[in-house]
């Protein structure tokens, strides 16, 4: 198994669990109150969150490692990919039914998992490169 030293790499998942960690524990401690305005139930808000702060947790861990390997951060490029794809089809799909400001939030932040995910990608064919 090959592995990859990148700090560029690192940093991007470190921001991508601030991201995930932020998000999360504002969907885990208020999903009573943000459902009304989002147009989305408590009740799948909260476990999100829950996923979300988990996850943030696991992204820290292995920022903090010195090298990574190489299929699991391909992992985490599949992973912001299929979570964007998933957000944007719960709408798309009639299986979530947002306000407005919900629907902005969703696109955004399947927005930023592509971005987080490209972000890996190129490190990963940068630290690649250097090689």
């Amino acid at each position: 198994m090959t592995h990859v030293r990148s700090t560029t790499l690192r940093t991007i998942i470190a921001l991508d669990a601030a991201a995930c960690g932020f998000a999360g524990a504002g969907l885990a401690l208020d999903a009573e109150l943000l459902a009304g305005p989002l147009g989305l139930s408590a009740q799948v808000l909260q476990p999100i969150g829950v996923f979300l702060v988990a996850y943030a947790a696991a992204l820290i861990w292995l920022a903090t490692r010195p090298a990574l390997p190489r299929p699991v951060v391909w992992t985490l490029v599949a992973f912001n990919l299929a979570w964007a794809v998933e957000s944007l089809a719960l709408p798309a799909l009639g299986w979530a039914h947002p306000t407005g400001l919900g629907l902005a939030l969703i696109v955004a932040q399947a927005a930023m998992a592509v971005v987080v995910a490209d972000l890996q990608f190129l490190a990963l064919r940068r630290a690649r490169l250097m090689a």
